[in-house]
């Protein structure tokens, strides 16, 4: 996410702390002799209105040289809880900005990273700064820093010049990535390499066939990367059907498929709860509301998915049944807390029903997508062989009874399939 570029100047009669002047004088040194390899502020104490603007929560600020245009920019990286902010500034302007921050006291700790030295400057609360230089063991494969093409060319499982992408509206008519798009970008190869590792250990791995349905699947741009990348990079016979319940959405993605002239793509107008496909090996379902991700994944496991990928959200279902036992009961008294604990509780309970289901099972961090925050992704592949699931069966049991848990959707409905074990 890139934001408008705001210009800070420095205080015009130079840092007044030596330790502050002598830190930045070995910055210079460092940028000028190619030697930079990053700079961090970290302990932001706040005051800052620049700075401030930006969003709450800064956890630190990371800055490393670029080039842009033929010349030598600093990337000023501001990392917030949930987002990162990126100001590109010419050097002078960037070094500037850094000296009234370190003059100002709005960072507790800098660090100056060059190949054989980490230079650190430490203020104090009574805003004494000192300064402490430390050597850094030098390999010989660690090459001599010096500032790095701003569009370097990243390895990526998809090529910006796929036409999927054009239509989408991912890059221009040039197959230049539209700057407001970069986040979906990452987004999008990251979830065709968490796919990528999970085909690779699946009973999927020399499958030259292979049917992928996404429900939910909005604009679809997972659903054409998933397309794409199955057929043109994996050279596989893919058929992979995105289900989404808004008409305009689907309408949307049929044109894309018949401008494109796409094989073994098609968009459906439908429902998890209502939708009954024939045998699928992938089940995707990104941000299904409450219970819709129980019903989703029951769909996977019904068909016989090899691998089920969802990224679950609105955990109603169990939250007003959650007791508050000790000794959590201080803690659930806040309802923030009793929120997360809903979502913890819900999403280990689908892990572990999965898992009794025969899948091997994981619960991990992801990008959130664009309509929501939550960055949580289960992903469950199926085991090539039965294993004993009684321990799996009573830790069901014993975090439904110690919660006060009598309900939960996944469960009942592969009951009601059997398709659980008794």
């Amino acid at each position: 996410m890139t934001a408008p570029v705001m210009a800070t100047a420095a205080p015009a009669d130079g840092p007044s702390d030596p330790s502050v002047a002598r830190f930045l004088q070995r910055l210079g040194a460092a940028l000028s002799q190619g030697q930079c390899e990053q700079v961090l502020l970290v302990a932001y104490q706040g005051g800052r209105p620049d700075i401030d603007a930006l969003g709450t929560s800064l956890q630190r600020l990371m800055v490393r040289p670029v080039v842009l245009k033929g010349q030598p920019h600093l990337s000023l990286v501001y990392r917030f809880p949930t987002k990162d902010i990126t100001k590109n500034l010419p050097e002078a302007e960037a070094i500037s900005a850094l000296a009234d921050c370190l003059c100002t006291g709005a960072f507790r700790n800098a660090h100056l990273f060059t190949p054989t030295e980490e230079v650190q400057l430490a203020v104090s609360k009574k805003g004494k700064a000192s300064l402490r230089v430390g050597r850094r063991a030098a390999t010989p494969a660690q090459p001599t820093a010096a500032p790095v093409q701003h569009n370097r060319e990243k390895h990526r499982l998809l090529a910006l010049s796929r036409p999927f992408l054009r239509e989408l509206g991912v890059t221009d008519a040039q197959g230049q990535l539209i700057p407001a798009m970069s986040r979906k970008w990452k987004q999008i190869n990251k979830f065709i390499e968490v796919l990528g590792a999970a085909l690779e250990r699946s009973a999927l791995a020399q499958q030259p066939a292979i049917h992928v349905v996404d429900f939910g699947s909005g604009k679809g741009y997972l659903t054409f990367a998933v397309h794409d990348w199955l057929t043109h990079t994996l050279q596989r016979q893919a058929r992979v059907t995105g289900v989404e319940l808004r008409d305009e959405l689907v309408q949307l993605c049929q044109r894309v498929i018949d401008t494109l002239h796409l094989q073994g793509m098609a968009y459906e107008q439908g429902d998890v709860r209502h939708y009954h496909p024939e045998a699928l090996d992938v089940m995707i379902a990104l941000h299904a509301c409450d219970t819709a991700t129980d019903h989703a994944i029951h769909l996977g496991i019904r068909a016989g998915a090899q691998i089920i990928l969802c990224s679950p959200c609105c955990h109603k279902e169990v939250r007003p049944q959650l007791l508050s036992p000790h000794p959590l009961r201080p803690l659930l008294k806040h309802g923030i807390h009793q929120a997360q604990e809903a979502e913890m509780l819900t999403d280990g309970l689908r892990a572990l029903l999965l898992e009794a289901a025969g899948y091997d099972t994981q619960v991990f961090e992801f990008i959130s997508l664009e309509h929501t925050n939550k960055n949580k992704m289960i992903l469950a592949v199926k085991r090539p062989q039965a294993r004993d699931l009684g321990e799996v069966a009573a830790q069901i049991h014993d975090l439904k009874s110690f919660y006060g848990v009598q309900q939960q959707c996944l469960e009942a409905l592969l009951r009601a399939d059997g398709l659980l074990p008794a």
